[in-house]
């Protein structure tokens, strides 16, 4: 500001003049100059607000390298819209969907509990926040583990779940690998339960979406879980952090964010009979995050409003391109809405089967642990298991020896190992789940000249080794038959 003259400088009414006037109305009076920049501020101010609101629901490919996102039909597997669907991410919090799933699938085996206790290590009680700050020896039970997980994203929780079925963090995250990949999350590695940063962890889009229809398929039972909005604990109460909850036909999943990840969200809405399942990774804030995410979900069911109303929409995603303004070319329709299809079908209708390419001479590790820090971290925890208590001696008693078919000539091969134990506890592993199938093969495990421990079962007919290849085939993992 200038300074004013002072009241002795300052001139008199009587001695302003014309000329004097004039001139200080003219330094009153702004430039032409000026007002033209200050107008074509104004105007392109009012031309980025207005873009910005139109680009609020426009694809994010463009805006965030980090973005991907997928829009899938629950039911039938319809991929409705998806873009860098494939490319690997950082799943953050997300990850806890896979817990719970491990924990849902433990206790329907009997191996869980709900009421079981969990016991906090000094590993589980480190973990950073979000936690619910347990100590070291402190006890809570499994089920409120579960719901602190799932509404809260208590990061010491997920620790302490992974530790009590995995026996340790690491080992965890190698079962959680192993069991993703039999679920078709073919670009998915975990390495913790709880999603904190780490560069080997990484999923993606698609295999998210295949991992919440697993969820509802395999546990509809326990999918509540992801619904519940509070839950009190202990005197204090715990709220959900998904925003999309409020809105109707919303009841779940899951939101996530790390500085590396974004902010990323599944969510799961249903109208009517139908059901969306809508991914979205690498989001730049909350906002955006929810209202995409809304967008996402509302195309999608229009979408299907109009197919009901006789509208043929052959390719969904061109319905969304159209309502955000562009973004990437259509994608490949992979069913119609009255054809159900498995999680694997959903995938090679995408990406066609992919061959083994395996053979005697060819040897590669298991499709289950093709990471070298799967294979290390359950190769590092086998003295936990170890550690466990010992199974009563069997009592000896005398069997006749069984006579050996002539035909058993034949076996299967399911891997093959840098590691003898990780290759024996594979072999163990497949004997329980598929014992209908290898209830007379002999496990085998054999190193060869190139140092890899080859993991077969033997001393089977051709039929049989050929019917349990195609039951160890449908939960998509590697087996070949060859000859003994």
């Amino acid at each position: 500001m200038r300074n004013l003259p002072s009241a002795k400088t300052r001139p008199s009414r009587e001695t302003i003049t014309p000329a004097s006037k004039a001139r200080v109305i003219a330094a009153a009076r702004p430039p032409r100059l000026a007002l033209s920049a200050l107008l074509a501020t104004l105007i392109c101010m009012i031309i980025v607000i207005g873009f910005a609101t139109s680009a609020r629901a426009q694809d994010l490919s463009e805006q965030s390298a980090r973005y991907a996102a997928i829009v899938v039909d629950a039911q039938s597997g319809e991929v409705f819209y998806a873009s860098r669907a494939d490319s690997q991410r950082y799943p953050a919090s997300l990850t806890k969907i896979m817990t719970l799933y491990m924990a849902f699938e433990a206790i329907s085996t009997g191996e869980l509990k709900p009421t079981d206790l969990i016991t906090m290590s000094p590993h589980a009680a480190s973990m950073q926040p979000v936690k619910v700050w347990l100590k070291a020896g402190d006890t809570i039970d499994v089920d409120s583990a579960m719901k602190l997980v799932a509404l809260y994203s208590a990061n010491d929780l997920a620790a302490a779940l992974g530790e009590k079925i995995g026996g340790t963090e690491a080992r965890f995250g190698a079962l959680m690998t192993m069991r993703a990949k039999e679920l078709g999350m073919t670009q998915t590695n975990f390495v913790n339960a709880s999603g904190l940063p780490d560069n080997r962890q990484v999923s993606s889009a698609r295999d998210f979406a295949i991992l919440a229809r697993a969820v509802m398929r395999d546990y509809p039972q326990y999918y509540e879980y992801f619904h519940i909005k509070n839950y009190t604990w202990r005197g204090k109460t715990y709220y959900n952090h998904n925003p999309l909850l409020a809105m109707s036909g919303v009841d779940g999943m899951k939101t996530g964010v790390t500085n590396a990840a974004g902010y990323n969200l599944v969510a799961s809405q249903v109208k009517g009979n139908r059901r969306l399942i809508a991914v979205m990774l690498g989001g730049d804030n909350k906002s955006q995050r929810r209202e995409h995410v809304t967008a996402l979900l509302n195309t999608g069911f229009d979408v299907i409003a109009r197919r009901n109303k006789g509208e043929e929409i052959l390719v969904a995603q061109t319905a969304f391109t159209e309502s955000f303004g562009g973004g990437p070319k259509p994608y490949t329709i992979l069913a119609s809405n009255d054809k159900l299809m498995s999680d694997a079908q959903l995938r090679d209708a995408l990406q066609g089967s992919e061959m083994a390419n395996m053979s005697e001479d060819v040897q590669r590790l298991s499709s289950t642990a093709n990471a070298p820090a799967v294979a290390k971290a359950l190769a590092d925890a086998k003295a936990v298991s170890d550690a466990k208590a010992k199974p009563a001696a069997a009592k000896k008693t005398a069997t006749k020896a069984k006579k050996k078919d002539p035909d058993a000539i034949w076996a299967i091969q399911v891997g093959a190992f840098k590691q003898k134990s990780l290759a024996q506890d594979w072999t163990k592993d497949l004997k329980k789940r598929f014992k209908s199938n290898l209830a007379e093969a002999v496990a085998d495990v054999s190193r060869n000249s190139n140092g890899w421990y080859r993991t077969r079962f033997t001393e089977m007919t051709k039929a049989q080794a050929q019917k349990a290849c195609k039951a160890i085939e449908a939960k998509r993992l590697d087996c070949m038959v060859v000859k003994s």
